[in-house]
């Protein structure tokens, strides 16, 4: 009698041990779908998200090393420059300005260039150029900018349609409701809000980043320019 009931609590214990192995390797089935089957279940959002991940990084890469070389300045610049004008020797600055090429000699070189002229359209000429180089800095920043905003949107129309996807399945299946068929509308629906907020995220600290490296910019551009000024105003000193 003792025997038959341990050897019924042995299989029992034998059973539940398959069934939790069994579990397990079903989980470990699902943990197993690799990443790019998960982004084809997002649908066609996913390729729209993908494309925008794409030009995000690219116009960040491309701007942040173009406004990093526009940055770059010699310190002895504006001291060269300042001795040139008082010197009279205006030619000399130009040159300088045209072996320099950056924002600031292009900026200095029309001032050089107005010399003679009234102080106010010297520094009109110098403010209009200053506005020309920072333009050109922000070049395809606004892209930056809209992706940040559009790839979460678009990360919430998928979730609309795959939500809507799902509970097209449920109606028609009418009672034989299995959550496999359930699966490819509610994959979709997370899988593209994930993805479009990780797309809007990365593009936006991207955008701030560019944004504040042309702001520190564009404040040196308008101290080199009063410091430009000021040389005009006192030549003898």
């Amino acid at each position: 009698m003792l025997s038959n009931v341990l050897l019924q609590i042995t299989q029992a214990g034998q059973a539940v041990s398959d069934t939790t192995m069994n579990a397990m390797s079903g989980e470990a089935g699902e943990i197993s779908m690799s990443i790019w089957e998960l982004v084809m279940k997002g649908g066609w959002i996913m390729i729209i998200l993908g494309v925008f991940s794409i030009i995000a990084v690219y116009i960040f890469i491309e701007r942040y090393f173009a406004i990093n070389s526009a940055s770059k300045e010699d310190n002895n610049f504006m001291n060269h420059i300042r001795d040139f004008i008082y010197d009279n020797k205006i030619e000399a600055a130009l040159a300088l300005c045209r072996k320099t090429a950056n924002p600031i000699s292009r900026m200095i070189e029309k001032g050089l260039l107005r010399i003679g002229k009234p102080l106010s359209d010297i520094s009109t000429a110098i403010e209009t150029v200053g506005k020309l180089e920072v333009s050109r800095l922000e070049k395809n920043i606004a892209t930056l900018a809209t992706i940040a905003g559009a790839g979460p949107m678009l990360g919430f129309l998928g979730t609309v349609i795959g939500m809507i996807r799902a509970f097209y399945d449920m109606s028609m299946a009418g009672n034989n409701i299995d959550i496999a068929l359930l699966s490819t509308g509610i994959y979709q629906a997370m899988i593209t809000t994930v993805a479009g907020l990780i797309v809007g995220i990365i593009a936006y600290i991207c955008y701030n980043v560019l944004v504040s490296r042309v702001e520190k910019l564009v404040f040196k551009l308008e101290a080199r320019a009063v410091e430009f000024m000021d040389v005009l105003n006192e030549p003898a000193s």
